[in-house]
């Protein structure tokens, strides 16, 4: 009976979509939503409401960085899905471009982090809880009468531990909401002035605040990203081991549990990279036969300071008869039978499938060129290029349009404040005629003195080329394509 009512507290309704759908997911390629743009949305879950599973994460699009205290904070974006493959950006959870959430989460702060919602049956809410360093406890809470927003900031939260620490320090950092089979609400968190060891408190009915009631040390220290969940009766967490912010490939560990205060038994490491990541979630997903507790962890980009290019890494657990979690196998694909779901659709005719990776060196000497055929006679009328940039270009982008040896037909130069540090989409209208089965190159070039402007690339494709010496000469890749998109105009049309 424990586990019927866990199902009906934490998966998919299935009045949404009756239909099982199996999809398939990939790993450690720049994952992409229906618009053709990288999704930006790091260390936060997935969780599924009514049939569609939400993506929520910390943006990092507008060039947040971690202690430069000129950077803004991009706030917390969620994307939706039906397929957990093809992705809707949704916006942002709330307003961050006020002064009051600058000031709190600014490049001049610790910054603000973690987005998790839970649903409370009780009051009909959905609430958010992000970690902040502005405060003394560390966390603020949101309400919303929607999974994706926007959500309304409610009184700070109080929690057993670290409420009246110094304001604005180090007190409590990472944290998982999770609501048990009966409905109660629980926060583990990160207390950092015990070294990086995990409290596990019980929340209050409406889910806004800490009763008190807690264990502490569920962990040693030196730990953090906890995610609490259930199963089969045993209550599980899991955490990075050690702690390590930024970091790519820092150890998983999980412990055990009759109840969420526990006991917790001793820790067991599940993997000593995290897949090349840190671990950020486990999500429970009804499947057709079985349940899946789909694990997540955030592929960061070498610690940069800005993690817009940060990827992630999603797979099922495999557990033991016994119960235990069996160490994990990284996957770079994972398919599975959805109970509730349903295919979604890309909506630029690039694919998903191609597998991009980021690159970055388009500046100075350095230019990229990209080849293509024209599929009939008309106006090339639209063009999209995906890029991003990084270090503060002190130029713009030149997008040009060249015949097959190289005469420019059409040229546009992009102000480096119109490009975002998340590969996106920007456009240009070249507006020039072109001949069906005639080559033509896409050239993109940058005046810049530092930083660079950045390509997705794949190998699933051909007529990419490179030039170190401001286009005297070019080198042909032997394989691969740079992301980009046309629209032509067929002539009488």
């Amino acid at each position: 009976m424990r586990l019927i009512i866990l199902l009906l507290l934490l998966v998919c309704s299935l009045h949404v979509y009756p239909q099982a759908y199996t999809t398939t997911i990939t790993n450690f390629h720049t994952r992409f939503d229906v618009a053709g743009e990288a999704i930006d949305a790091h260390d936060g879950e997935i969780a599924c409401f009514d049939g569609t599973y939400y993506l929520y994460g910390t943006s990092y699009g507008c060039g947040f960085e971690w202690g430069n205290k000129g950077a803004p904070f991009c706030g917390f974006k969620v994307y939706t899905s039906t397929d957990l493959v093809h992705w809707t950006d949704k916006g942002a959870l709330f307003d961050a471009g006020t002064a009051i959430w600058q000031s709190r989460c600014d490049g001049s702060t610790y910054g603000c982090f973690r987005p998790h919602v839970i649903y409370n049956r009780k009051t009909g809410m959905y609430v958010l809880w992000i970690n902040v360093y502005d405060n003394s406890v560390g966390f603020r809470v949101f309400t919303s009468h929607s999974p994706a927003g926007p959500f309304t900031e409610t009184p700070v939260p109080r929690l057993a531990v670290n409420s009246d620490a110094p304001v604005a320090g180090l007190n409590n950092g990472d944290h998982d909401t999770f609501v048990d089979t009966d409905g109660t609400g629980y926060i583990a968190y990160t207390d950092w002035r015990a070294k990086g060891a995990i409290v596990i408190e019980k929340l209050t009915p409406d889910y806004l605040s800490g009763t008190g009631e807690h264990v502490k040390e569920v962990t040693p220290g030196q730990t953090e990203a906890p995610s609490l969940f259930h199963r089969n009766g045993i209550y599980y967490i899991t955490y990075s081991d050690p702690n390590c912010g930024y970091c790519a490939g820092t150890g998983t560990s999980y412990k055990t549990a009759p109840a969420p205060l526990g006991p917790w038994s001793a820790g067991k490491k599940i993997s000593d990279s995290s897949c090349g990541g840190q671990p950020s979630f486990v999500s429970v997903i009804r499947l057709k036969d079985d349940v899946m507790y789909l694990y997540g962890s955030d592929l960061w980009n070498n610690a940069a300071k800005n993690e817009a290019l940060g990827n992630y890494y999603w797979a099922p657990l495999s557990f033991g008869p016994d119960g235990a979690i069996l160490p994990m196998k990284c996957m770079e694909q994972a398919s599975f039978t959805l109970a509730a779901g349903a295919a979604g659709k890309q909506q630029d005719n690039t694919t998903t499938d191609d597998r991009y990776m980021s690159l970055c060196d388009i500046g100075g000497a350095v230019q990229r060129r990209q080849s293509f055929t024209a599929t009939k006679s008309g106006t090339l009328e639209k063009l999209t290029y995906t890029t991003f940039k990084t270090g503060y270009p002190d130029a713009g982008l030149q997008l040009s349009v060249t015949d097959a040896g190289g005469k420019i037909l059409s040229t546009e130069l992009i102000a480096a404040d119109s490009i975002g540090w998340s590969p996106g989409n920007i456009t240009i209208y070249p507006g020039i005629k072109v001949k069906a089965g005639s080559t033509y190159q896409l050239l993109l070039q940058s005046a810049s003195t530092k930083g660079c402007y950045g390509l997705e690339y794949s190998y699933n494709g051909n007529g990419s080329a490179y030039s170190k010496d401001n286009g005297a000469s070019f080198t042909t890749a032997q394989k691969g394509k740079l992301k980009y998109q046309l629209f032509i105009n067929k002539s009488g049309h």
